[in-house]
Order: C-alpha cells, then sequence, then structure tokens
C-alpha cells in the first residue's frame, strides 16, 4: 500500500460507511448556501452546542451572518486501476481539503463566499484539475430577494436572482451534480432566478462550468461549455429542461460541436415502508452535422424494515442508458450525462452512465446509533454492441472494437461509517470489479480493487 493510504488508514482506522454519502450528516448539505440557522435567532431552538455561536452572528435588526468550514481527508488505493490498462494501475494517493464560507444575509441581499484549498499528495502519473486546484473561489454569489420589501414576494411567489459563481445539485445528481466526491467539486458561473409559487420552486438558469486548474487562483469560466435551462420541483414530482453546449465535444473517434436538449421527469417518494424514485429523460439535437437521438430511464424500488433487527433497508437499482447504435451515420445515439455526480454507481466507478445497462441491489442497516454499513452487488452491460465503455466524466476507455460480448463485468461493494461527533465522521469502504466478457475481449482484464478511507469534519 503506498504510504499515504497508510497514513490515513490508521487515521480512520474505527471507521466506515452507511446508507447514505458520508457527507450527509442531518442538517448539513454539500452546496452549504441552502441551509436554514435564522431559527438560531431564537434562544427556544438553542441546544448549547459549541457551534452554534458560528451559525447565527446577529448583526442587528433581522441581519447576520452564517459561518462553516469542512475540512477532508481521503485516501483512495487502487489494484489494476482501469483492469490493469491505465497510466498508472497501481495508485495509492491522499487528497486534502478545506472549505471554509461565509454567508451575509443584510435584508433582501445576501451574499454568500466558500474559498477552498485541495491538495493531493502521490497521484500517478500526475495531478489533475480534480486532485486538486490549491487556493482558489469555490463560490461566490450575490443574491437579491425581489418584491415586498419584507417579504420578498410577488403575489405570493418568492423570487430570488442570484448571480456569480455556485454549485448546483438538481434531484438525484443525474445530469447537474456538485462533484462533491473528488477532492474538487464542480461550480458554475452564470445567473439562476428562483421563484417559489404555491408548493412548486421554479429554477432558470444561464452558466457556464468552472474549469479548475492546477494552480492558485487560476480557475476560469468554460470557453466551450454552456448550460441553460428551467427546473421545476414540487412534492413528488421534478419536470426540467436543460440545454447544452460544447464546442469541443469528443464521442469515441468523432469531434465537433454539441448542442443538446434534455427535456426529464422525476418521480420520487414513500408510502409506509416503501420508497421509490423514477426517472426518464429523452435528449435530442446536434453533433458534428448529425442529428443526436439519446434517453436514458433509471429505477429505484425500496423497502424499509423498522422493526427488524439492525433496521435494514434494501433497494433495488435499475438503470439503462442509451448507446450509439451505428457509428458510421450521421446519428449520435450515446446518452450524455453532462455533468453528474462524483460517485454515479458506489464509491468505485470505473464506469460511467453512458451506453450501459446496470443491475445494483444494495440493503443498508444501522448498526447502532451512529454506526451503519451497507452491502452492495453491481452487474454492467452495454447497451449497444457497437458501442465502448466510458467513464463517469465522459471518456472511451474502452472502444467497441470487434467485441460482440455485452457484458462488461460485477462488482461488490462494502461500506462502514461512524458518525463520531455531529461534526465528525470516519468512513471507509471496499470495493472489487470483476471484468466480464467485453473488458476481455478488448484489451487487460484484471480485476479492479479499492480501499478508500475518510475523515470528514463540518459544521
Amino acid at each position: 500500500m503506498h504510504k499515504w493510504s497508510l497514513v490515513l488508514a490508521l487515521a480512520a482506522a474505527p471507521a466506515a460507511a452507511q446508507d447514505r454519502e458520508a457527507w450527509q450528516p442531518p442538517t448539513l448539505t454539500t452546496t452549504r448556501y441552502d441551509e436554514t440557522w435564522s431559527t438560531l435567532a431564537d434562544p427556544a431552538p438553542r441546544t448549547g452546542r459549541w457551534t452554534e455561536r458560528f451559525k447565527y452572528i446577529p448583526l442587528g435588526d433581522e441581519d447576520y451572518l452564517t459561518t462553516g468550514v469542512e475540512v477532508r481527508l481521503r485516501n483512495e488505493a487502487y489494484r489494476a486501476k482501469q483492469w490493469g490498462g491505465g497510466d498508472a494501475p497501481d495508485d495509492g494517493y491522499l487528497w486534502m481539503r478545506t472549505m471554509p464560507y461565509a454567508d451575509l444575509h443584510v435584508g433582501r441581499v445576501r451574499g454568500f463566499v466558500q474559498p477552498i484549498a485541495a491538495y493531493a499528495a502521490g497521484v500517478a502519473p500526475s495531478a489533475g484539475p480534480i486532485d486538486q486546484t490549491r487556493f482558489d473561489l469555490l463560490q461566490g454569489f450575490v443574491d437579491v430577494r425581489l418584491g415586498d420589501a419584507e417579504t420578498g414576494s410577488f403575489d405570493g411567489a418568492g423570487v430570488t436572482v442570484r448571480a456569480g459563481r455556485q454549485m448546483l445539485s438538481f434531484g438525484t445528481e443525474r445530469l447537474v451534480g456538485t462533484r462533491y466526491g473528488p477532492n474538487v467539486p464542480l461550480a458554475f458561473d452564470g445567473v439562476r432566478a428562483l421563484a417559489t409559487i404555491g408548493g412548486a420552486t421554479v429554477t432558470l438558469l444561464a452558466l457556464r462550468p468552472v474549469q479548475p486548474g492546477l494552480g492558485t487562483l487560476d480557475d476560469r469560466t468554460s470557453r466551450t461549455k454552456s448550460l441553460w435551462g428551467v427546473y421545476v420541483t414540487q412534492p413528488g414530482l421534478d419536470l426540467y429542461y436543460l440545454g447544452y453546449r460544447n464546442t469541443a465535444a469528443r464521442f469515441g473517434t468523432r469531434t465537433g460541436r454539441e448542442r443538446r436538449h434534455s427535456i426529464g421527469a422525476r418521480t420520487f417518494g414513500t408510502a409506509a415502508d416503501w420508497h421509490w424514485n423514477v426517472e426518464g429523460v429523452a435528449q435530442f439535437g446536434r453533433f458534428a452535422g448529425g442529428a443526436i437521438a439519446a434517453w436514458t430511464l433509471g429505477t429505484e424500488l425500496g423497502r424499509r424494515f423498522p422493526t427488524a433487527r439492525l433496521a435494514p433497508d434494501a433497494v433495488v437499482r435499475v438503470n439503462i442508458v442509451s448507446g450509439d447504435s451505428h457509428p458510421g451515420d450521421d446519428r449520435l445515439g450515446t446518452f450524455n450525462a453532462l455533468f453528474p455526480k462524483g460517485k454515479y454507481f458506489g464509491e468505485l466507478s470505473p464506469v460511467g452512465p453512458y451506453n450501459i445497462v446496470s443491475v445494483n441491489p444494495r440493503v443498508a442497516a444501522a448498526l447502532g446509533k451512529t454506526v451503519s454499513a451497507s452491502l452492495s452487488a453491481m452487474a454492467y452491460w452495454r447497451y449497444s454492441r457497437s458501442d465502448g465503455v466510458y467513464d463517469i466524466p465522459g471518456t472511451l476507455v474502452r472502444a467497441a472494437g470487434t467485441s460482440r460480448a455485452r457484458f462488461i463485468g460485477k462488482e461488490a461493494e462494502a461500506t462502514l461509517a461512524w458518525q463520531a461527533t455531529p461534526e465528525l465522521e470516519l468512513s471507509a469502504s471496499l470495493s472489487a470489479f470483476a471484468p466480464g466478457r467485453f473488458i476481455r475481449d478488448t484489451g487487460r482484464a484484471r480485476t479492479i480493487a479499492m480501499l478508500g478511507t475518510e475523515a470528514n469534519f463540518r459544521f
């Protein structure tokens, strides 16, 4: 094991995983700006926790300041990365990041600032932009509430205009996510308008992703990619349209200008001990002078057993994501996940949501009040025999070649997490991905193994 693997494995030895991401302790979010701490203006809900003095700092009348920080150490150790075909198949490295923030509320105006200091040690052959950005601005924006001076409303509808650099999290982050798992999260530069109408929230957006650099204060707005659209969410249902442009797109061996439109719907909810989450997306547009026709359907059905020992929660997820069936024509059938979450199919994701069919049963359980664990299995097939296998960012990692096999491989994963204090979580995961016929037909085919350990302090 790499020396950094040993350091963090010892630091987080009691640690481990659970039925939720390690970054989701109660009341805290990944974006931080959507947390509400104004209730602490009233002494009644205060618990005396030492962090409360930082979450609500009164500045007179109803103006206040909220502060907080995240300090995370994460170690990942791989054996046979990319099935032994990568530049550094056996690799171990340490990610380190600190993300403080300040959230100022003055009347109808709000200013939010969150810098980031992100460094990596031991990444082979070299660190990339998701590994480290040194010191830079992760988020920095201004909100203005429009309408009535006191309520910020137009005829009962709250309207907010937000301009600047900001992270986004829509739905289950199939198309637009924070990329929170890797060391450098994803942010966007631009404008959003948010309106609350009855029980629905409507978001209009016009943004460009931020391209992180490897040095200090060198993160820049992308010159090639842009995102726009409308996202409507209400209890149990999301509806959205997202437009996307990439002037330097690449699919397989083809490159060109891409203009893609995504129309999607998501239904989710609970009934008794059952819960579900189903999302479908259709895509159309143009790429390199030809048409785009792609789609995806993701389903999740689960049941909790609250009265059983360890209160297990059993879930089955099935994803179908289209690929390109006829590479020689001018029609592109490969789905584009745009800006998906970093941990798409679990802690270890050598494959991404492009040209794939996946089945993922999972059982999570509470081993105590502060300790939880999960076991999951995954199986992956190619949707189209004429298209290859992609990673989460959308880079082709195995071309179709002459193989007609669909089966990519199977995976098992175990996670364990300990919420040591309300602010500190220690977690670990162990994953193994055994290659299937397609991987064996097209190159190196060793079993991938990954050990991940993490210590995350946040308030």
